[in-house]
């Protein structure tokens, strides 16, 4: 393949034909003396088969956070690489050259590495590279999407000394196909400390408040002015010789089950992300507060098809795997199957336990999917619905109206919020609690709920 600087001889060569005594020779010669300049240029070009490529750095990185994948380009042929590399990236990776690029053999004549810009999801390079040597190319990786992105290829393009010709071809790295897990957003793990104050609290208060429902035995201590005689332990006292008086606790190891909708509804962005993401960063939060809280967490996600399932983990690995499993997890465009996931939980939890649904308000989904098989989980389960609202649709319907457009959009805000309520009712009607929250209060709103089912015992 020829360069734009053969082009430009070629063009110098054509302004001298009219003082030719025979253009038309003239320009044979001139075409000719290019061409063979051309194939002497690419003879001499470093070949690409000897060439190494391989990859290192970051497998993992929290979204929102940049990481650095080094790619690593060895020369092993016998001649000096001049190069332009393209390390090509899915768009959604963010990728771009990092400032520290180098080499490895600095002491070698000629050798360097530069960026030269990104095009199409990857940072292109020059490089001059001397035989033997190998230059360090790092890609900052700023991924706009959680989940898995993955390196595509890399394109080399070796010219020659004089810069008329080069070989181009793409090649993968050696090492296996090399892919960033952009592992989901976490913002809410900065209310983490105040929900834990507030599960100190709620302890304390069982314990001072005595038996009730939703707990357990802790231990004995030494009676008190102002204890309820009806703690007292007769039989320990009568052996102590003391008077002792039971505690209580709130009871351990009750069943938290998160049942995530990945139907179309998760897929509608609000606060600028989507709200499978909201609804997965809320999951984080409660998962972390009831490990915290001794109780067992588990996660479910379902449409047409059970998408994820994280049942039984111990407290040891239930956050790396559902960090790990959440990443990956996208909306699908399909209608959501409850009877499938109302179903997956009677057959899963057999105990009582407090099941979350999230989900959205939407007439549509839950009218003719969730309410006909609502009253079965209902009567097994303690059943909370989570919805992630959108902070515009308050915002527009309380907003001024100032010409015909705004009143049609105020109109439609009310409309779709009398529907949630609606809908909303009727889900209270089968004594289902309802959380209807926006996106930024979401996560720590659930969190409070779950709090005040703990301390009212209705775990």
């Amino acid at each position: 393949m020829l360069t734009w600087r053969a082009a430009v001889l070629l063009g110098a060569g054509a302004v001298t034909l009219p003082w030719w005594p025979r253009p038309w020779l003239g320009l044979v010669i001139v075409t000719g003396s290019v061409a063979l300049l051309a194939l002497i240029d690419l003879a001499l070009a470093a070949p690409l088969s000897a060439l190494e490529l391989r990859r290192d750095g970051d497998r993992t990185s929290w979204f929102g956070t940049a990481a650095t994948v080094t790619l690593r380009l060895h020369n092993g042929s016998r001649r000096r690489l001049r190069a332009e590399v393209r390390d090509a990236w899915t768009p959604s990776a963010g990728a771009a050259p990092a400032e520290s690029a180098g080499t490895d053999s600095a002491d070698r004549a000629g050798t360097a590495a530069s960026p030269a810009g990104a095009v199409g999801g990857g940072p292109i390079w020059r490089v001059r590279l001397a035989p033997g040597a190998t230059a360090a190319l790092p890609a900052a990786l700023t991924p706009t999407r959680r989940g898995d992105r993955r390196a595509v290829e890399v394109t080399v393009r070796s010219t020659g000394p004089l810069g008329l010709a080069f070989r181009q071809r793409r090649r993968r790295p050696a090492t296996p196909q090399w892919t960033l897990r952009v592992l989901p957003r976490f913002d809410s793990r900065q209310l983490l400390p105040e929900k834990l104050a507030r599960l100190r609290v709620i302890d304390g208060m069982r314990a001072t408040r005595g038996r009730g429902q939703g707990t357990e035995f802790d231990n004995l201590r030494e009676y008190v002015v102002g204890d309820d005689v009806r703690s007292i332990d007769w039989r320990a006292s009568a052996r102590r010789s003391d008077v002792l008086v039971r505690t209580w606790r709130p009871e351990r190891d009750r069943r938290v089950v998160f049942v995530l909708d990945t139907g179309r509804t998760s897929a509608v962005r609000v606060a600028d992300q989507p709200r499978l993401d909201v609804a997965i960063d809320a999951a984080l939060l409660l998962a972390t507060l009831a490990h915290r809280a001794g109780d067992r967490f588990d996660l479910l996600a379902v449409d047409t098809k059970v998408r994820a399932r994280i049942w039984g983990a111990s407290r040891q690995t239930l956050l790396p795997r559902l960090v790990a499993e959440l990443a990956a997890l996208q909306p699908a465009l399909v209608e959501t199957d409850h009877e499938l996931m109302v179903g997956e939980v009677l057959r899963r939890e057999t105990r009582r336990s407090l099941v979350v649904l999230c989900t959205a308000l939407e007439p549509a989904a839950l009218g003719d999917g969730l309410l006909p098989v609502l009253p079965r989980l209902v009567a097994r389960h303690q059943v909370v619905v989570a919805a992630v609202g959108d902070p515009a649709v308050p915002a527009v319907a309380n907003g001024p109206v100032r010409d015909v457009a705004d009143a049609y959009l105020a109109a439609s805000a009310a409309q779709t919020r009398a529907e949630r309520d609606r809908v909303g009712g009727a889900l209270r009607r089968h004594g289902v609690p309802v959380l209807d929250a926006a996106a930024p209060s979401f996560a720590g709103r659930l969190a409070d709920l779950y709090l005040q089912l703990k301390l009212l015992g209705r775990l």
